[in-house]
């Protein structure tokens, strides 16, 4: 074989692909060119080949592909905390949507999203989705990180911290759309709050909006029982059903949450296409119920994971809220076999890939796509022996355990290291917010 002109190897884990039928390639390596996967195979074999590549030693790692958060509002870590035990709807309407009323800005938006970019990245996630106010300085502020993510500037029926009505929230809206549709690392995206929240005139405008510029639509939908109960009784129909007949779902949309929908449901958001983004901890913690992952994907639902905002987390980390979507499953259903290991794993990076329409980029290691690349170390007490990547994975790794990250092939954390962004004076910024509000 002849000499390769490759940018990086990352050699010495276990590589773990995620393409369908691989098995864990032990004393493995990934070449990177171009930021993009150029090839996989054992270390000794590669490094024959790229004599004078740049070499990242990920020996006693797991090598494999970024995580793939598919629902968060990013800023909203300045929130972490600020309202805790409480039924969703409390949760918001007496506490949430006041302090954002209070304390949001442009210039709180990005210092959030800046902490949630080093929280993230520490923890494996190397693309992620917001959905909140002032988009284009979150997208600008991800970019900057060298983060990988799908930005939406939201819409609801009343103001938010950015607009006064919703004619203006789709006019910030278009010109994110007009401004990143080509970035390299954003993925500009038309967010409407939920059905809820949304008149049906305007949820109409924004799955015309996506469909112009060809972009995922996010919403929360079938979130809580009362909600759907609610629209049941003003519309005759479940959630689901009602943004079914208003042409809302389709394969762009990528509906949050999906806790209380029936059978009926399902069918269609599988006959549709839509991504659900599975969020197990704010969930569990506002008391909305479980979500029947298990039969969606038996049905041929899009499932990926999503860790919801801070303040109804309160971490982003998608290592522990893989362990704890496993349990919960497993534990309400009385069957141990539900949801294994290797399913969860690809629900956390091919999946939610899938939902969000990036998975001819991103979310397995297969060459010619973007080296989004995840080296967890697996040593200590915790993490060993390991007999089964996958298990370690799901019920042992912790998200301190990541060694080194790299999106589009640029190491954005090196041996546990941010290189993008100064951690130590946004932890400073974030606790002199806290102060204040305190």
């Amino acid at each position: 074989m002849e000499e390769s002109n490759w940018d990086l190897l990352i050699v010495g884990g276990t590589v773990l692909t995620m393409e369908p039928g691989s098995e864990p390639l032990a004393d493995g390596a990934v070449a990177v060119a171009d930021g993009r996967i150029a090839a996989v195979g054992l270390a000794e074999d590669l490094l024959e080949l790229a004599p004078t590549g740049g070499v990242v030693n990920a020996g006693g790692c797991i090598i494999m592909p970024g995580l793939v958060n598919t629902h968060s509002h990013l800023a909203m870590t300045l929130l972490r905390g600020l309202a805790d035990d409480l039924p969703l709807m409390e949760w918001l309407e007496k506490h949430i949507w006041p302090a954002e009323k209070t304390l949001m800005n442009r210039e709180t938006v990005r210092l959030g999203t800046e902490l949630a970019a080093a929280e993230q990245l520490l923890a494996g996630i190397t693309t992620t989705t917001d959905m909140y106010f002032f988009g284009d300085e979150i997208a600008s502020v991800l970019a900057a990180a060298g983060m990988r993510a799908v930005v939406g500037e939201s819409l609801i029926d009343f103001p938010t911290p950015r607009c006064a009505t919703p004619e203006e929230m789709l006019v910030k809206q278009r010109e994110l759309a007009e401004a990143f549709r080509h970035h390299p690392l954003i993925t500009p995206s038309i967010a409407a709050h939920a059905p809820y929240t949304v008149c049906a005139a305007n949820l109409v405008k924004e799955a015309e909006l996506a469909e112009e510029f060809g972009l995922p639509l996010q919403i929360h939908l079938s979130e809580t029982r009362g909600e759907v109960e609610r629209l049941i009784e003003e519309k005759g129909r479940t959630p689901v059903a009602y943004l079914a007949d208003l042409g809302v779902l389709s394969e762009r949309t990528v509906a949050a949450h999906c806790v209380h929908v029936s059978a009926d449901d399902i069918e269609l958001l599988a006959e549709l296409e839509v991504g659900v983004a599975h969020n197990p901890v704010s969930n569990l913690k506002l008391a909305s119920g479980v979500s029947p992952v298990p039969t969606m994907l038996e049905r041929g639902v899009k499932l990926g994971l999503g860790t919801d905002g801070a303040a109804s987390n309160n971490t982003l980390d998608l290592l522990r809220d893989m362990q704890l979507a496993a349990l919960l499953h497993k534990g309400v259903s009385g069957d141990p076999t539900v949801l294994p290991a290797r399913t969860m794993v690809e629900m956390a990076t091919i999946g939610g890939a899938r939902v969000l329409g990036l998975d001819g980029m991103i979310g397995t290691l297969s060459e010619g796509k973007a080296a989004d690349v995840v080296c967890l170390a697996v040593e200590g007490p915790h993490a060993t022996p390991v007999f089964d990547p996958f298990s370690h994975l799901v019920y042992a790794a912790r998200s301190s355990d990541v060694r080194h990250v790299l999106v589009g092939g640029r190491l954005v954390v090196g041996n546990r290291t941010l290189n993008t962004l100064d951690q130590e004076r946004i932890e400073s910024e974030a606790s002199r917010f806290a102060q204040k509000v305190g």
